[in-house]
């Protein structure tokens, strides 16, 4: 599977992730068939600001629920975009996560 492939892939994935849920890149890594991979997931995260259409990054996490990502975005973005779409975010941890998640092997059926 070739890079680009693979980062295909992962952006149709993130684009199918409802408003107001999240989910993590090892989610995201597990549901391609390629376990083990999510920090590659977030290589692909990392890649997809031109994107077209766009990917809402901003919804991938890292396992515990926190923006691990947070940095690329710039300042606090990712908290707020998340917050846009009623996530709440504390010291860059999202809450209720285990009620947010967003599992891509059991909801993309």
């Amino acid at each position: 599977m070739s890079k680009s492939t693979f980062y295909d892939d992962v952006y149709q994935v993130v684009r199918l992730i409802p408003a107001g849920r999240v989910t993590s890149y090892g989610a995201i890594a597990e549901y391609l068939g390629t376990k083990g991979s999510s920090r590659m997931v977030g290589y692909a995260m990392q890649a997809c600001g031109t994107a077209n259409p766009p990917v809402p990054a901003y919804r991938v996490v890292n396992r515990n629920g926190l923006l691990s990502g947070k940095f690329h975005f710039g300042g606090d973005t990712m908290a707020q975009l998340l917050a846009s779409e009623g996530v709440e975010v504390k010291d860059d941890q999202v809450q209720n996560f285990k009620q947010l998640f967003w599992n891509p092997s059991s909801e993309l059926l």
